[in-house]
């Protein structure tokens, strides 16, 4: 079997309807993936771990986390609209991880992938709550990476921005010719990166042949943090 096939792994999606969760799901189950698809809130307290239960054996996680952005400018984000970035962008992780980290742990193997933002990498004019909430997934990442790498599983994350998805960049969006001047000007490769083509890095990073990678964040942004 070839290190880049996914045949033979279930992978468990969350918000399969959301943000990068459509065009995942189906590239990652042409790579042979089973793919347990969640398009379930995991908000409330106990979600998260009842799914994984249901799900049964699950091979690789992809954490597929979204929430409208709020734009508030910092010293009007109040308690209540931080409290809701963080309940949907990171309360989930951890109750994730440590619901699908016993069994990956008993097998000897498994991956787990956050699809992140680089809204983490670089500062946005009234995004704050958004981008440290996205920030908490990175830092997690780095730390959760390299303490479970000694059993064989692998934590990464993809820090994306300018990625084609309908959640942050709807059709409404990109038929506005202001948005098309907009990536002329921040981004180097002068176009939004294709939905396929994160999803072909996302399959990459949950196949056997990205073993090596501990606790990394993968910008895909068309070269928009490194301007």
């Amino acid at each position: 079997m070839s290190l880049l096939s996914l045949a033979g792994k279930r992978l468990l999606l969350t918000q399969a309807d959301m943000f990068m969760g459509p065009v995942l799901r189906r590239l990652l189950t042409e790579q042979g993936a089973e793919v347990i698809a969640d398009t379930g809130s995991l908000v409330e307290d106990g979600a998260a771990e009842a799914l994984v239960r249901s799900a049964g054996r699950i091979d690789g996680l992809v954490a597929n986390l979204a929430i409208a952005a709020p734009s508030t400018p910092a010293q009007e984000v109040d308690d209540a609209e931080w409290r809701e970035v963080f309940a949907h962008l990171v309360d989930p992780l951890p109750r994730l991880v440590r619901s699908v980290v016993p069994g990956m742990r008993e097998r000897g193997f498994g991956k787990i992938l956050v699809m992140g933002s680089a809204s983490a990498l670089r500062g946005m004019k009234r995004a704050s709550t958004y981008s440290a909430a996205r920030g908490a997934q990175l830092a997690y990442v780095q730390a959760v990476g390299v303490e479970l790498a000694p059993f064989n599983i692998q934590v990464n994350a993809i820090a994306q921005n300018f990625v084609d998805n309908p959640t942050y960049f709807p059709a409404e969006v990109q038929a506005n010719p202001a948005f098309h001047e907009r990536l002329k000007r921040e981004v180097p490769l002068g176009r939004l990166v294709s939905a396929d083509e994160d999803a072909v890095l996302a399959a990459y990073l949950c196949s056997d042949a990205a073993n090596c990678f501990v606790g990394q964040v993968f910008p895909m942004c068309g070269g928009w943090v490194t301007r």
